[in-house]
């Protein structure tokens, strides 16, 4: 079996998996000054786009393609791909198609797809000028692309509309919920789904906190919160996006409204994937390779869910017991480290809160 890779960043979490099923791998990244570059059997260094992995794709005849892509803009690209590498020349690529990737990289258009299939979503409106503001304060800010908090702000008031409008002509303006953040994955491959537990990514706040700057647990445990609403509400987002590989959802739980409401919905691998590893054992990258090896099954993850409690902190820069090989799988550690020097978190896993926590005090 040979699967080509698009992306260097996050093939260091799947090398080890990939070895173990004794793939071929052929890599293809734009940066020649990458990290992983060593890591893959073959690796071809393209120009940006997706003319250069699909002709390293054909020319090695690869049995399926799976982009390790962990940002928005190169998605509809891919998208693209896909359909014409599956369409004519039959080769499965597991990633998402054109239509779900244009209703998830806008925004706006997330927000007419959630009304649309009938999901919860905090009150919106479009804004093209601070005096066309109807909802009450405070209210979040946001343009229709972006990723990872960018060019989001909480208004507290006009002036803060106003400051907004100095450096945007429009805005996507929603009410602010108070309540718990969760994140959750589901995996889509040939119109099968399965949402895996939800994670807990704390309570919202005016400051607008960063999510990598919070420390998340997993399962979700949040008082009055029943975490298969969470799976089933995600199920129904994935279902009706219709689309093979990872679909990341954000979700806020309102205690005061007792209503939980869809935020936002990616297209790609995400940021919590490491902590959704520990809790369940399901590896969502690693699912990916399933997917393209013909080995993916909703039974076969049933069988293989485990239950742990987890967190993820940030540590800046690890300084603790080094993991065991590979330092990247939950299947030889109880701890994983990833993330940049500076910027580094630690995600960890025990049987019971109480092991957890004597876990990270030796860890941190």
């Amino acid at each position: 079996m040979k699967i080509l890779f698009i992306g260097s960043r996050l093939y260091d979490d799947i090398d080890w998996y990939v070895k173990s099923k004794n793939i071929e791998s052929v890599l293809t990244e734009s940066n020649e000054e990458a990290i992983n570059l060593d890591l893959p059997d073959q690796v071809f260094i393209v120009p940006r786009g997706m003319d250069g992995p699909k002709q390293v794709a054909l020319m090695q005849n690869v049995d399926a393609i799976v982009p390790l892509i962990g940002i928005d803009p190169p998605l509809i690209d891919v998208a693209h791909m896909k359909e014409e590498v599956e369409k004519e020349y039959d080769i499965p690529v597991v990633a998402a198609g054109v239509r779900a990737v244009e209703l998830t990289s806008n925004k706006i258009r997330t927000k007419e797809f959630y009304q649309e299939i009938g999901v919860v979503t905090p009150d919106y409106q479009i804004l093209n000028s601070p005096d066309e503001l109807s909802l009450d304060f405070p209210v979040v800010l946001k343009q229709g692309e972006g990723q990872g908090g960018k060019d989001i702000k909480i208004a507290e008031d006009m002036d803060d509309v106003k400051d907004y409008f100095e450096e945007f002509n429009q805005a996507l303006c929603e009410e602010f919920i108070e309540g718990s953040e969760i994140s959750i994955e589901v995996l889509g491959f040939n119109g099968e789904y399965v949402a895996l537990p939800p994670i807990y990514k704390g309570e919202t706040t005016l400051e607008g906190t960063h999510p990598l700057n919070k420390v998340k647990t997993g399962p979700c445990i949040v008082e009055g919160l029943d975490n298969n609403l969470v799976q089933h509400t995600a199920y129904k987002v994935a279902k009706n996006l219709d689309s093979d590989g990872i679909f990341e959802m954000d979700f806020m739980y309102s205690a005061k409204n007792d209503q939980l409401y869809a935020i936002e919905v990616n297209t790609r691998p995400n940021g919590t994937r490491y902590l959704t590893t520990a809790t369940c054992g399901i590896n969502s990258l690693c699912e990916l390779v399933n997917m393209a090896i013909g080995e993916f099954s909703l039974p076969s993850i049933a069988d293989r869910l485990e239950y742990h409690y987890s967190t993820e902190i940030p540590i800046g820069n690890y300084e603790g017991p080094a993991p065991k090989q590979p330092v990247k799988s939950f299947e030889a550690n109880d701890f994983v480290v990833h993330g940049p020097e500076g910027y580094q978190r630690i995600t960890a896993r025990a049987n019971s809160k109480n092991e957890l926590e004597n876990l990270i005090e030796k860890l941190v």
